[in-house]
């Protein structure tokens, strides 16, 4: 694990994260108890809640919604509620959450107990893909642990979409993995039609801290609507692939060095995983990294995953590998999934691959516009967002490709990692 610290930050504000250790007795010795009895009692459970708001932590899972806002709206429930504790990391190019319940579980456990302390929650369900090593250690971590909560571990299928918040609820109560038409969301009316509060796992490691060191201490470093320390997964052309804890508001450029630099020319970077947008290099190198929208295209560190692509490779031929994968992990329930990607997928195919006349391109936009906010979830949305930002981001590659020419990037071995399909879940059970 490589940590880094925000360029001009005072000494010692990171890392945060991944200070402590492995055991509980280590993670004891660096952070303490955790701080239950500071926030007994109801008056106890709405100062814990405005904390967590005063902090200004947004969720780390991709969309960086304000998690206090969250809380306040699963306290208000008719029901007790129940708490998900999400580490299905499905995102093929990330590894951060893997990585913290691999180096500190026990800060995401406490936070997760504390999270359920605040919208007075008696039970947590900590998802996390199955077939995966983390699953088993979790639950060694678990066995040493007297929470005042009932923990229950749940192998969720190894699907991009089975992550999505009202999927991991339909999982739990039905054993199926697949997402939900929404409203009503997961906090109005969730596992068992309890309010739900579903947080990523980072996002909760952050709620222990918060408790413990208060929203002041949160604020130090990050910017003023989006503090805090994040993880990030970076990846592609540079001399130290890892798993990093950056502070919000550093640039682009900044990341990719701090992560080594380039092994060879950039000529774009993905940010924010398979839902994110291309920013064209070097124009993008001064481009900030938050959860706040930034740049023309609006982009944000999503699900907190950097790639660098070699000027030398295709984005085209990238892009449409990646939506091709979309398209068969969706859950095929309604018209945007099972018709729109897959004809989005072959467009890009062709456009990348020199089979690309101008009614292609014609139909290509007009079915992204099409299918853009149709979906049962937001899978349609997430793959026409990278798929648009790849045709901004390489226009000028598009032209060439329009010609009936193939660059030589499209030779080159991919960049973007995908998951082998003989691994893949076939079932959503």
């Amino acid at each position: 694990m490589t940590i880094m610290l925000e360029r001009g930050a005072r000494q010692g504000t990171l890392p945060r994260l991944l200070a402590g250790g492995r055991r509980l007795a280590e993670h004891r010795a660096t952070y303490g108890q955790i701080p239950l009895r500071r926030f007994s009692g109801e008056d106890g459970r709405r100062a814990l809640v405005r904390a967590i708001a005063d902090a200004g932590l947004r969720g780390r899972g991709g969309a960086g919604f304000p998690t206090g806002k969250k809380m306040t709206s699963v306290a208000a429930g008719a029901k007790r509620p129940v708490v998900i504790a999400n580490g299905c990391e499905s995102e093929p190019a990330c590894r951060k959450d893997k990585m913290l319940m691999a180096c500190a579980p026990h800060l995401v456990l406490d936070g997760a107990v504390l999270a359920a302390h605040a919208v007075g929650a008696d039970r947590v369900y900590l998802c996390v893909e199955r077939g995966t090593s983390i699953a088993d250690r979790l639950e060694r971590e678990l066995a040493q642990r007297d929470d005042p909560v009932k923990w229950k571990l749940v192998r969720v299928p190894r699907r991009y979409v089975s992550s999505e918040e009202s999927a991991l609820v339909h999982f739990i109560d039905h054993g199926d993995g697949r997402p939900t038409a929404v409203p009503p969301r997961p906090f109005e009316k969730g596992v068992g039609g309890r309010p739900t509060l579903v947080d990523n796992v980072e996002t909760l490691a952050h709620v222990a801290l918060i408790a413990a060191y208060g929203p002041g201490w949160f604020r130090e470093i990050g910017t003023p609507t989006d503090p805090g320390s994040t993880l990030v997964t970076i990846g592609g052309a540079v001399a130290r692939p890892n798993v990093y804890e950056i502070a919000p508001g550093m640039r682009i450029g900044e990341v990719l060095d701090a992560a080594g630099g380039a092994v060879e020319p950039i000529g774009s970077v993905l940010v924010g995983g398979y839902f994110g947008t291309w920013v064209p290099m070097p124009e993008g190198w001064s481009l900030p990294l938050s959860h706040d929208r930034t740049g023309p295209l609006g982009t944000t560190l999503g699900a907190g995953a950097i790639v660098a692509l070699p000027a030398e490779s295709c984005g085209l031929a990238e892009t449409a590998r990646v939506v091709r994968y979309l398209a068969e992990e969706s859950a095929q329930q309604c018209g945007p999934c099972m018709f729109g990607l897959p004809a989005i997928a072959a467009d890009l195919a062709a456009v990348a691959y020199g089979r690309c006349d101008p009614a292609t391109r014609q139909r290509l936009t007009r079915r992204i516009a099409q299918i853009n906010g149709r979906g049962a979830c937001r899978h349609p949305d997430g793959a026409t967002r990278l798929a648009t930002s790849a045709l901004t981001a390489f226009a000028a590659d598009l032209e060439t490709h329009m010609d009936g020419w193939t660059c030589t990037g499209v030779s080159r071995d991919p960049i973007l990692p995908l998951p082998d399909r003989r691994h893949r879940d076939r079932t959503w059970k």
